[in-house]
């Protein structure tokens, strides 16, 4: 796990300050790698790599990047885990290849080196990598298939400029500050900045299961390798476990696997424990495996105590089942108040969310552990969302108004006035959104609606971001060819709420704290072996998982009502509560959060 950085000149002419940008945008970097710092520059000084370790495998000089290969012929940069890297190793040893250190980066130089940009349908893990190639005088990209790890780039033609983060590519200097209205748009639709756009029309992101390659004297180029959409459509045609038992069986069998590859670690590997049912269900497979006592952490705040909001005390039980060591850490606005700065600081796009694995990943980092487990994806592959049953819902209900639902628009122009006295405006769009899996899901997700952004942002720029965002498009790509009411809705889930919020908010979170955050339930060969069920009649319900967990643990977490591991930011803030359109549930949050993003701007005057 680590922070990358580098620049690539098209014309092979390097710049006087190019090391010092490069510098620049390591140092800021520091908490994503404070084992160690890393550089190299090509002979002809038309690419550099820098690169901030956090050491995880091979933790010795043996792992330090950027990594050289075969006399330099090859070099990498890269961040993240390969998981299944040492039975890649053991084929590639097998065909006479020979290592020289027991790290994962020698094995990605090896596959490059015999497959190229094929080298990513071998790979398990989470990563976001960059190879030089010398004799092609080529640079090569890659990011893994759920962008559980960024990768944000620029290229103003002359010069591509890339980095782990957002603020680290602008700590380098030279790049246009322009905001990008896709941006700001999609974050006040989303809670979150939809991939691949940044603030910034100058940046974006790699996008998830891509690679990309640029090459002296030659355009850009960037391909997909993996789809969420098609391997559930694929999956359709797939046959799965017929009985109960057999299919228990398969779910016992998937999920041990894709634990066992994320414990692979030279260090110790701790986990968030909530009273959930994710973080249990990786606890139940997660303990037997640990060397030792596995490490385990859960917070608590004093707001929540004596509630149903509370974890703690469910949390400690489990852990007391597997013998965990575990620690309960409280949380006071005191303390929110006081990391505050720090938090917003870490925060390299703009989220309403992330603050409560802030939170976990300080307490776990502290504890002096490098690496923790999540529950992360258990909702999404296990349909743990009220989105699974509300949004086909709607769909139908839509379906059956007939010839009314023609009234969308008009009815949505007619009631929202008047709903969003009493109650989320929303509801005024069931019948112009509702009647598409997209647009009901959008009505799900949504934090502002389209209609309700002219009063935030001006009308030219709002214009400029829907055109650029697509939304409809994009929601409509995300589920393409799949039949299934359950798979579509797990397609939309992984596509959108889990890849531009839940995992980015881990990945700068957990890096505030040079803590990495693996995710067992977010795995690329977990995926492909539970889509048959996930796309299956039935469909995959968390209600078949309950005899995964040991009896004594399953009467702990049944009947649990769903927390999703929260945060009192509202009661921290103060932010107001009511009818108040403008104000429900995370809106207020989300307009703060934006305008110091802003500062200055027209949306931060209208949002104060």
């Amino acid at each position: 796990m680590c922070g990358i950085a580098g620049l690539y000149h098209y014309n092979a002419a390097a710049a006087p300050d190019d090391r010092l940008a490069v510098d620049r945008m390591s140092a800021a970097m520091a908490a994503r790698g404070p084992d160690s710092a890393g550089d190299w520059t090509s002979d002809d000084a038309a690419a550099r790599f820098a690169q901030r370790r956090l050491a995880i495998i091979d933790p010795g000089p043996g792992g330090w990047q950027p990594m050289r290969f075969d006399g330099g012929r090859l070099v990498a940069n890269y961040n993240g885990e390969i998981y299944n890297y040492r039975a890649l190793r053991s084929e590639l040893e097998s065909a006479g290849r020979r290592f020289t250190s027991n790290s994962d980066t020698e094995v990605l130089l090896h596959l490059y080196d015999l497959y190229g940009t094929g080298m990513v349908e071998r790979l398990r893990g989470m990563y976001a990598l960059a190879i030089w190639d010398r004799d092609r005088r080529t640079m090569f990209f890659a990011r893994d298939p759920f962008g559980i790890k960024p990768l944000y780039y620029t290229d103003d033609g002359r010069t591509l400029r890339f980095a782990s983060q957002v603020k680290a590519l602008f700590a380098g200097g030279g790049i246009d500050t322009a905001p990008e209205p896709a941006a700001d748009v999609g974050f006040l639709m989303w809670g979150s900045v939809p991939e691949p756009f940044t603030l910034y029309k100058a940046v974006r992101a790699l996008p998830a299961g891509h690679w990309m390659q640029v090459r002296q004297g030659e355009a850009l180029v960037i391909r997909r390798f993996h789809s969420i959409a098609a391997v559930l459509a694929q999956a359709e045609d797939q046959s799965s476990p017929a009985d109960d038992t057999a299919r228990l069986d398969y779910l016992r069998a998937c999920i041990a696997d894709t634990v066992k590859h994320h414990m692979v670690a030279d260090v110790p590997v701790g986990l968030f424990l909530s009273a959930g049912f994710d973080s249990s269900l990786v606890a139940q497979f997660a303990a037997p495996q640990s060397g030792q006592p596995l490490r385990s952490v859960t917070l608590g705040f004093d707001e929540y105590r004596g509630t149903d909001d509370d974890e703690t005390e469910v949390a400690s039980q489990v852990a007391r089942h597997h013998r965990c060591n575990h620690q309960t850490v409280w949380i006071s606005r005191t303390q929110f108040a006081a990391a505050r700065d720090h938090l917003l600081a870490a925060m390299d796009q703009p989220t309403i969310d992330g603050t409560n694995v802030y939170f976990v990943s300080k307490v776990t980092a502290s504890t002096g552990l490098k690496v923790a487990l999540s529950g992360i994806g258990g909702d999404e592959v296990f349909a743990g969302y009220p989105s699974f049953r509300q949004v086909p819902e709607m769909v139908r209900l839509v379906e059956r108004m007939g010839r009314l639902s023609a009234l969308g628009r008009g009815f949505r122009v007619v009631s929202e006035p008047v709903l969003r006295r009493f109650t989320s405006p929303k509801y005024a769009g069931v019948l112009e959104y509702g009647g598409t899996y997209g647009g009901a899901y959008l009505l799900r997700r949504g934090l502002f609606m389209p209609w309700e952004l002219p009063a935030l942002l001006d009308a030219d720029y709002l214009r400029a971001g829907l055109a650029s965002l697509d939304t409809q498009s994009s929601l409509s790509a995300a589920i393409e060819g799949i039949r299934s009411a359950n798979g579509r809705v797990a397609a939309l889930e992984l596509s959108f709420y889990l890849r531009n919020q839940l995992l980015r908010d881990a990945d700068w979170a957990g890096m505030a704290h040079s803590l990495e955050i693996r995710t067992p339930f977010v795995d690329v060969q977990f995926f492909r072996d539970l889509a048959p069920l996930i796309v299956g009649r039935p469909g995959l319900t968390k209600s078949e998982l309950p005899p995964l967990l040991a009896p004594d643990v399953r009467r702990l977490v049944a009947g649990q009502p769903k927390r999703g591991f929260q945060v009192p930011v509202r009661r921290w803030l103060d932010l107001p509560s009511g009818h108040d359109a403008r104000t429900r549930g995370w809106r207020a949050w989300a307009l703060r959060v934006l305008a110091g993003f802003r500062p200055g701007t027209d949306f931060a005057r209208r949002a104060a």
